[in-house]
């Protein structure tokens, strides 16, 4: 698909970059205004992820450009990057390597898993091109126990699922074909990308503003039920007013976009919790 002519394509990175510049326009405004220790903190906060916003969207506007091979490479990038953090927090690496056995391995046939002595069938053994990470041993971890986190696979196997094989979804958006949105990919990984971040600023900034009762305050202590169903519905909307022609309605990017919020909040609070049990405030850089 040519970026340089979807016009739809174009539309929307248009919206962004207008929601983007709104951000930014705001948030010095309310850094000029924020005269309390806790307001300004607050300030700066907001700053420093629409600035994020930014970087990740001229990257993310370079890999479009360069089609699918570019938007390939940047999540292969970004599926190393993640795999590099989660492992630094994650107990004993070398052990991990050493002694786990049959830490993952990829294969194109249909696949199959040994454990307890019986063999399931693979469930995705009817599209030989989706790749199915198997291990062995799944109650056998070489690792000590901590607050019970890792009592199951080693972490490597973890991390493996989450920064490579999940993450590879997202990128896999750009090969699916659609009745009546063929080649139109680009636009679907865009619409995640939008909804995922969304989200997240506006979970933050409706907390802030309105926040009183904490989901878990044990794992995400910033985290509120005010700003969860504040977030959660801005992005909801905000995914049914992005839709394309026929081939997808306004109920249904907004059900696309519901989905993608309340997983982007469980994915944090999961993330969260892996933090609070290594006893570190955020992943390494």
């Amino acid at each position: 698909m040519s970026f340089l002519h979807d016009v739809a394509l174009q539309r929307l990175i248009e919206g962004v970059v207008g929601l983007l510049v709104v951000a930014t326009a705001a948030g010095r405004v309310l850094a000029l205004g924020a005269d309390s220790p806790g307001a300004k903190e607050t300030v700066q906060n907001l700053n420093r992820r629409v600035n994020a916003w930014w970087v990740m969207a001229v990257v993310f506007g370079l890999a479009l450009l360069t089609g699918g091979i570019g938007s390939y490479v940047l999540f292969g990038l970004l599926s190393f990057l993640a795999l590099r953090e989660f492992v630094t927090i994650a107990p004993t690496v070398a052990v991990i390597i050493r002694r786990s056995s049959g830490l993952s391995s990829w294969s194109r046939r249909p696949s199959y898993v040994a454990h307890r002595h019986q063999v399931v069938r693979d469930v995705y053994d009817h599209d030989p091109g989706i790749r199915v990470p198997l291990y062995h041993h799944p109650h056998r971890s070489p690792l000590p126990r901590r607050h019970g986190s890792w009592s199951g696979p080693p972490p490597s196997q973890w991390a493996l699922m989450t920064c490579v094989y999940c993450l590879s979804y997202a990128p896999a958006l750009l090969g699916l074909e659609l009745r009546g949105f063929a080649g139109q990919g680009a636009k679907l990984l865009l619409f995640l990308v939008i909804i995922v971040q969304l989200s997240d600023v506006a979970q933050y900034v409706f907390g802030k503003l309105f926040g009183r009762r904490r989901i878990s305050p044990n794992v995400s202590p910033n985290k509120t039920w005010e700003g969860f169903l504040g977030g959660v519905a801005l992005a909801t909307l905000s995914g049914a007013l992005i839709w394309w022609g026929d081939a997808i309605q306004p109920w249904q990017a907004g059900v696309m976009a519901l989905i993608v919020a309340l997983m982007g909040f469980g994915g944090g609070l999961v993330m969260s919790a892996i933090k609070r049990d290594r006893g570190v405030k955020d992943f390494a850089p």
